[in-house]
């Protein structure tokens, strides 16, 4: 049974490796230049199912209480005991704004209201697709839950930069507090580090 413990064995890895079988017919699948692409893919010989690697996508918020903002500390692995901001992969049949609302209850007890787009975040080494929205407080009583082992409220010179989860996490935050510096006629959505 998966208690969160075994998230890397439970999660499939980087690359394709990890995908033998075709999900429509069951043969095994072959690497095979998909020549209108002009990339290897994973093909099924039998039925011509073309497996593609795709990043997930994790919605996400940096909630903002006065000049404060909230982060959490993550009862799961990956980076089991770092903090973060709320936020998760998008489920089927949901939105991405509506998945980081979702998250955010989920981790944090928070009612949060979307302010606009913070940034884009993706990098090689990782399956995820990050898009992290800024948000506004708006309810609830921020408590741990079973995704995060504490809630916590941080003026900007507190945030504990070595204790983040995530490159992400970083990137984001750094780009948070650019952003809420700025003159309000110069505030730029960014989209992302290369």
């Amino acid at each position: 049974m998966a208690d969160g413990t075994d998230h890397q064995r439970l999660q499939h890895p980087h690359g394709s490796g990890w995908a033998r079988y075709c999900p429509r017919c069951a043969h095994g699948l072959e690497d095979r230049r998909v020549d209108v692409e002009q990339r290897l893919r994973k093909v099924c010989p039998a039925c011509g199912f073309i497996f593609y690697m795709n990043p997930k996508v994790v919605a996400a918020a940096v909630p903002r209480q006065g000049s404060d903002i909230w982060l959490l500390r993550r009862n799961i692995e990956p980076a089991h005991g770092l903090w973060t901001f709320p936020g998760g992969y998008v489920d089927l049949g949901e939105t991405v704004p509506a998945a980081a609302v979702r998250e955010a209850r989920e981790e944090t007890r928070l009612d949060i209201r979307l302010d606009g787009l913070l940034g884009i975040y993706s990098y090689p080494e990782s399956a995820v697709v990050m898009v992290v929205y800024r948000a506004t407080v708006v309810g609830g009583e921020p408590s741990p839950t079973p995704e995060s082992l504490e809630v916590r409220r941080f003026g900007p010179d507190d945030i504990p930069w070595e204790r983040l989860a995530f490159p992400s996490t970083r990137d984001a935050l750094e780009d948070y507090l650019g952003i809420e510096a700025a003159p309000r006629g110069a505030r730029k959505t960014p989209v992302g580090k290369e």
